[in-house]
């Protein structure tokens, strides 16, 4: 399943996906998997990606 909540908080702070993927540690294809429902990420790298964009866990990735 696609995570458009992530796209949609990435886009909002004007990130690329090369920035995002920078400020967490992992490679634009990482998030680009996230985004596409290819990767189920760790709780680790959530958190982190998460406190990157300032959002919660339930805003981002629970359903």
């Amino acid at each position: 399943m696609k995570n458009l909540r992530l796209k949609a908080a990435r886009a909002a702070l004007d990130l690329s996906q090369q920035a995002l993927a920078d400020r967490v540690g992992v490679s634009r294809q990482t998030i680009n998997a996230i985004e596409n429902g290819d990767y189920n990420p760790t709780v680790n790298l959530c958190i982190a990606i998460c406190k990157t964009l300032g959002k919660t866990l339930d805003e981002l990735f629970w359903t």
